[in-house]
Formats: C-alpha cells, structure tokens, sequence
C-alpha cells in the first residue's frame, strides 16, 4: 500500500477556496482506480492548514492519480492561494497488524 500525507496552509482570505477546491479534489479521487482512502482534515492546531491522508493500492494507481488533469489541475489551483509552499511525502507502507 502506498500512503501519501500533504499539507496546504491558507491565508485567512482564501481559506473557503482551497477548502472547497479540496473537497471537490478528494470526492473525485476516491471515484479512481486503487484508491483505498482519501481524506482532508483541518489540523487543530492551525485551522489555516489542510491535511491530507490518501491510501493506494500500489505505485501504479498513485501515478496514473497523478496523471490525470484534474489532479495536475488542482495543485496548480492551489499554488496562488496558499500563504506558503504545499508539502507532500510518499511512503511505501505495510500494515503490520491491526488493532
């Protein structure tokens, strides 16, 4: 499985854009090929930063994710609208057990 973590913050005033454009994003990638979750969350920490949590089936379903416009479309939508740079990590996960 391959999990994938990101993060945008926004500034006060484009908050509900990116929240929306967010939302709209993780709807439609749930609806893709090998996608077993995929979730956005506002850290409680920072309501200005949105988090993102996706689980794939493997790396050939995340990159052909990657591939498709709409989520080229979506960070590049996200770029202006962020107070700074966009994260995103990629990791090769196992489920050891579950509890």
């Amino acid at each position: 499985m391959i999990l994938v973590t990101g993060s945008v913050v926004a500034r006060q005033d484009t908050l509900e854009e990116i929240r929306k454009l967010s939302l709209e994003h993780v709807h439609r990638s749930r609806t893709e090929p090998g996608c077993i979750s995929h979730a956005v969350h506002i850290d409680c920490e920072n309501p200005l930063r949105l988090v993102f949590v996706e689980q794939w089936a493997d790396r050939n379903a995340l990159l052909a994710h990657f591939a498709v416009p709409a989520s080229r479309n979506f960070v590049r939508a996200l770029q202006p609208l962020a107070a700074m740079s966009t994260t995103i990590e990629i990791y090769d996960a196992t489920r050891i057990e579950k509890l």
